[in-house]
């Protein structure tokens, strides 16, 4: 048995659960999200002890990989639609810069041009340090959402505008990231022979 799939999902108050088929859509106080999940895996809702329960047809290596992947899913969905998903970003580097520009997110990165990144719906983007200066102190940026697939997909998009880079560690990463920092050249001394 999947030790995460056996787990129930705890709905909090003021969560709308609603199956159809393959279909579940959940509602919060943040708002609504949906999935539909894989055959070969049953979701229920007991309302009464306020679950969902997830169960697998049979003992197959499918069914069981899809126990644990549905029931973590599901239980983002219900993590999302009640407190909602943040994940802050930092762009190190002399230069570098992160803005708004209408509905997309503006990096200037080194290269000869901005690139722009398109925010998808339902995202929300706060540029809190507009600039970085020298290499330690980052331009910021927090992204806010609800449904964490998107979340971390956009994230990506940013951070592959310029990845870190090794040696200075200029570039984009998440808060806390520890980039594996290389040492620069060695020069030999003077007086070789």
């Amino acid at each position: 048995m999947s030790r995460i799939g056996k787990k129930p999902i705890d709905l909090p108050g003021g969560v709308k659960v609603a199956i159809s088929g393959n279909n579940i859509s959940i509602t919060g106080p943040k708002g609504t999200l949906s999935m539909a999940h894989a055959k070969g895996v049953k979701v229920t809702h007991d309302s009464a002890a306020s679950m969902i329960k997830v169960e697998r047809d049979s003992d197959s290596a499918q069914h069981r990989a899809l126990h644990g992947t549905t029931r973590a899913l599901l239980n983002n969905i219900v993590v999302g639609v009640t407190t909602g998903y943040q994940k802050k970003m930092e762009v190190y580097g002399t230069g570098y810069s992160v803005a708004m520009v209408g509905q997309n997110v503006e990096l200037k990165v080194g290269y000869s041009h901005p690139i722009k990144v398109p925010i998808p719906t339902g995202i929300k983007v706060a540029v809190e340090v507009p600039a970085a200066k020298g290499d330690e102190t980052p331009a910021k940026l927090t992204v806010d959402g609800i449904d964490k697939q998107v979340i971390g997909s956009f994230c990506r998009a940013i951070k592959d505008a310029r990845q870190p880079e090794p040696y200075k560690g200029k570039g984009v990463r998440y808060a806390g990231e520890q980039i594996r920092r290389k040492a620069g050249k060695a020069f030999a001394g003077a007086g070789g022979g």
